[in-house]
């Protein structure tokens, strides 16, 4: 009797599990992982809101590690799709990675907004955050040292900022700070300090300068105009095939239907 009634439990046991995984595959339900840039969390986030609400049952999720960490998380299988607010280098693409442009973000030169400061050309921003200019007098402001607020090593926001200005391993940064939110908040409350951050992060509690008399838009950085500017990037790896809800998110986040969607986050689509 017992060796029957455990036989039969067995058996429904079996055939409940083979009814519970046929349910899930077809339902289309799972989680996209993301992992990476602090830069891109409004236009993930925006993204992933639109995709969830036309898709019911796929959850996407995000990270904000950095741009670094996120290329190392794709690296390690720990996340489907990877955030890097800058290109790959040469030897993250040598070990398999592939970047796929999802739009362009030009970074916003900040500060506060007592600073009487509001233009800049990039060879003077360059010298400001390599110490050769150190009291805003020198540029136009007041009397007042200027206090240099950056982002911490491993950022593609400062790896783009530095590029850019030409100032890798060069800044004299007061502050190293680990996120975007961070470096808005610090320079709002100091008058005398100076920053870089996401255009989308932008609010009216900080000024963006103008640099070389060209402010910063959506027009500026689709045109070129806006020289401080990196791309923000998709991070896959090459010979790993995504699960079907990170395949179908990366489709849609991709497409000419996405566009409205990323301009609305700030940032200028590639489509």
């Amino acid at each position: 009797m017992n060796k029957r009634i455990l036989g039969a439990l067995a058996a429904t046991a079996m055939i409940a599990g083979m009814f519970a995984g046929c349910s899930s595959s077809d339902s289309g339900k799972g989680t996209v992982t993301t992992d990476g840039s602090t830069s891109m969390q409004e236009v993930i986030g925006s993204l992933g809101e639109v995709f969830q609400e036309k898709n019911s049952g796929i959850t996407v999720t995000y990270n904000p590690t950095g741009s670094s960490a996120g290329v190392k998380a794709v690296q390690e299988g720990r996340c489907d799709i990877g955030l890097a607010s800058r290109s790959l280098k040469d030897e993250e693409k040598q070990s398999g990675l592939i970047s796929t442009t999802l739009a362009y973000d030009g970074i916003a030169i900040v500060v506060n907004p007592e600073n009487p400061v509001s233009d800049l050309d990039l060879d003077t921003i360059a010298k400001i955050y390599k110490g050769e200019i150190t009291n805003w007098k020198d540029v136009g402001g007041k009397d007042a040292e200027i206090v240099l607020i950056g982002r911490e090593a491993g950022s593609g926001t400062r790896d783009g900022f530095e590029s850019i200005t030409d100032t890798k391993d060069a800044c004299k940064y007061r502050q190293e700070l680990t996120s975007t939110g961070d470096v808005i908040a610090t320079v709002s409350q100091n008058p005398d300090a100076i920053g870089y951050a996401s255009m989308s992060a932008v609010k009216d509690n900080i000024k963006a300068l103008t640099i070389g008399g060209v402010a910063l838009s959506e027009a500026a950085v689709k045109d070129g105009s806006y020289v401080v500017q990196r791309p923000f990037e998709l991070i896959t790896k090459k010979d790993t095939k995504l699960s079907d809800e990170a395949q179908k998110f990366f489709d849609y986040i991709t497409s000419a239907d996405a566009s409205e969607v990323i301009a609305s986050a700030g940032v200028v689509p590639v489509k």
